[in-house]
């Protein structure tokens, strides 16, 4: 088999984990994959072919395949789910995954569009080349891993480098309501904003991650009662519809193969507070105070 090919191979990450996993437990033949992964002889061969390019595997001169040293720190990582250090692995080994990374970190928050322009730009000498296809394929490894965020109403990638929120949070948190108010008219403005959305808007603006926006928001809600509402919503509200999933990893329950589950959650989740979740929020009182631990 040769593993040359100039766009990535569309393989999930939950495909890489469990061929790299047989082959570190026996050596496998193509058609051992396609009958253990329950795949076709196509999607087994190009799954073996992307494992190999990542040195996560290596073929060996009677056809079959077995894990790389590479490849058992891979698996090793992924059973301590340690998620910095399975991407840490795929930027090291796969040329795609790296420069995504290093273009969404140059450029965020960016549009696909505009990924695919840089990644094309920094493979013009290169044996590397990239469509829209590709870039969805590593941002979706880079998701799972949270290596990057993509926001789910606008569709950009940016790095989530932060996991705390800055001392100015409640001024950021004041400017995208600013920003996503919506005018209904001439001096009328709306009272509820989405947390989905402002989530969405702010953690992109300050690359932080969601679970530190969660966290911040209730302990502002707390700090500034009277100033800051939380309002919850019914089931089928519209502040929890999104263009684009968020998608996370974990390990499966299944002894018998280390594997991922993978969630693309539509339905974004607002903040928790007391045991219940609130999904718009208003502001009262723009004198805000926050508090940092």
């Amino acid at each position: 088999m040769s593993d040359e090919r100039p766009t990535v191979r569309p393989v999930t990450l939950a495909r890489l984990v469990e061929a790299t996993h047989l082959c570190r437990t026996s050596a496998q033949t193509t058609d051992d994959i396609e009958e253990r992964l329950d795949m076709s002889h196509r999607r087994a061969r190009e799954t073996l072919l992307e494992t190999v390019r990542i040195d996560l595997i290596t073929e060996t001169d009677d056809d079959t395949f077995v894990a790389t040293t590479v490849g058992e720190a891979f698996v090793d990582a992924i059973r301590d789910e340690n998620w910095i250090e399975v991407s840490s692995i795929l930027e090291t080994h796969s040329p795609h995954y790296g420069n995504f990374l290093e273009v969404v970190e140059e450029s965020g928050p960016v549009q696909l569009e505009t990924v695919l322009e840089g990644l094309e730009d920094q493979a013009e000498f290169t044996p590397y080349s990239y469509n829209q296809t590709s870039v969805e394929v590593v941002g979706d490894w880079g998701k799972r891993l949270g290596t990057v965020q993509r926001n789910a109403f606008t569709g950009e990638y940016y790095r989530p480098k932060n996991d705390d929120p800055p001392p100015n949070f409640h001024y950021t948190l004041l400017g995208v309501y600013d920003e996503l108010e919506e005018t209904a008219g001439v001096g009328l403005r709306q009272r509820y904003l989405s947390i989905p959305e402002v989530r969405e808007r702010l953690c992109a603006n300050l690359q932080l991650t969601r679970q530190a926006f969660d966290e911040a928001l209730a302990a502002l809600a707390k700090e500034n009662v009277g100033k800051l509402e939380l309002s919850g919503a019914p089931m089928d509200t519209g502040a929890k519809e999104a263009r684009y999933g968020i998608k996370e990893m974990a390990l499966a329950g299944d002894d018998m193969l280390v594997s991922t589950s993978q969630s693309t959650e539509k339905v974004m989740q607002g903040i928790e507070q007391y045991g219940k979740q609130y999904y718009y929020l208003t502001v009262h009182d723009r004198e805000l105070t926050y508090t940092t631990q």
